[in-house]
């Protein structure tokens, strides 16, 4: 018998009623839910953990270019007489005592309010950072003073105070060759060379000591920074690495 639309209405909601009966209280077809007294109160979610290191100011103190005495002495020259010796020497020293570590000083100054970063330049296009390999077994803050002293050290046997700071880069050489990256590639299991870079927080005054075959320069952030082409992507990578500090221009 064909029924009105008001039975068929009627036999809706008819349905509906039984089929939240039989589903048992506490429980419903819309949403959001409401909780009932049967239902199972809801677990809160975690706090998130706070870490105090994560807000940590770290404050450099920057003083002016004008406050260092610079000198010379007796050329320091490279172990190696050409790039392909340099490679051929890691590679036969990779064969006895492994990877190479080395490690590298960041010296800051300010000049004009801008921080600069002290460069050892070797002729008119080659630049480089303070550093160099360590010993076996060497401990690499004792070894950064070592060479720090080694390359800039006074000769009037007045002790350089080196304050060695934090870490602020790691670069791998996956290879016999010039590339370096800030990671070691997926495919490589044992690198050629660790570089370790650290930040050096430089004396009110001071006076260093250049090699005479050596300028030492103090090149702007802003002249480094994306500049891969002029001074390689160790260096050029430095306006990134040191933007988490807090310089004070003293």
């Amino acid at each position: 018998m064909a029924m009105t639309s008001s039975q068929v209405k009627r036999e809706q909601q008819n349905s509906m009623t039984l089929t939240a009966a039989a589903a048992g209280p506490g429980t419903g077809t819309g949403w959001p839910r409401r909780n009932s007294q049967n239902s199972v109160p809801a677990t809160p979610a975690p706090a998130t953990p706070i870490y105090p290191s994560a807000a940590l100011n770290r404050i450099i103190n920057l003083y002016p270019l004008t406050n260092y005495i610079f000198g010379t002495k007796e050329p320091l020259f490279e172990k190696d007489p050409s790039v392909p010796a340099r490679f051929q020497r890691m590679r036969d020293e990779f064969e006895k005592i492994g990877m190479r570590r080395s490690v590298e000083g960041i010296l800051l100054v300010h000049e004009h309010g801008l921080p600069h970063v002290l460069l050892l330049q070797l002729g008119t296009t080659f630049f480089k950072l303070p550093g160099g390999e360590l010993n076996p077994g060497e401990d690499e803050v004792d070894g950064l003073k070592r060479l720090l002293t080694e390359t800039l050290g006074r000769l009037d046997g007045v002790k350089q105070d080196w304050v060695v700071e934090d870490i602020i880069g790691n670069w791998w050489r996956p290879n016999f060759e010039p590339p370096q990256y800030p990671y070691i590639p997926s495919h490589i299991t044992k690198p050629k060379e660790h570089k370790r870079l650290f930040l050096v927080q430089l004396q009110e005054k001071a006076l260093f000591a250049v090699p005479k075959n050596y300028k030492l320069v103090a090149a702007p952030l802003f002249e480094l920074y994306d500049n891969a082409q002029g001074y390689g992507p160790i260096i050029s990578s430095l306006a990134q690495a040191l933007c988490r500090f807090q310089f004070i221009y003293m």
